[in-house]
């Protein structure tokens, strides 16, 4: 329903380029402005929320995830950088509960791609995810920050 409404705003926006019969990048925007409240306005509608809203939580999602990829490549400079190798490496377990194989996907990416974390498996039921961590000091609070970061966002993005 998100691709529809923007649809809708595109069209609204090429209209109102044809009623001032001005075809350049000002009155477009302009025009898709205008289609916006148009859409804001007739939101009840639409059956899903506003894709505005979604389209926030993919930023706020890219955000964090930059976030969490500078915080962790800092830690893993410095574990790698310190004259005694000192680690803790682990393997832990993070229970999950999402509707579809894509949030379950974006997470275990998200989570492999910041450096000093990698998804080994999921479960045959899809409700745990078993993550190695090169450096685990307390598990509670490593499945704690993924649980505020990452899940949290990627529920934010794909709930309606």
């Amino acid at each position: 329903m998100m691709s529809f409404q923007l649809l809708i705003n595109f069209a609204l926006a090429i209209a109102w380029m044809f009623l001032y019969n001005t075809y350049d990048l000002p009155t477009f925007i302009i025009g898709y402005i205008v289609g916006f409240i148009i859409l804001f306005l007739m939101r009840r509608i639409f059956p899903s929320r506003l894709y505005i809203i979604r389209v926030y939580g993919v930023v706020h999602l890219l955000f964090v995830f930059i976030r969490e990829l500078i915080i962790s490549n800092y830690s893993v400079m410095r574990l790698i950088l310190k004259p005694k190798l000192d680690i803790k490496p682990g393997i832990f377990t993070l229970h999950v509960s999402y509707n579809s194989d894509w949030e379950l996907t974006l997470l275990s990416l998200l989570i492999s791609l910041t450096p000093g974390t990698v998804v080994i498996d999921v479960s045959h039921d899809k409700q745990k995810m078993y993550i190695h961590s090169m450096n685990i000091d307390d598990i509670e609070s490593s499945i704690h920050h993924i649980e505020e970061s990452f899940q949290k966002v990627i529920l934010e993005v794909s709930r309606t």
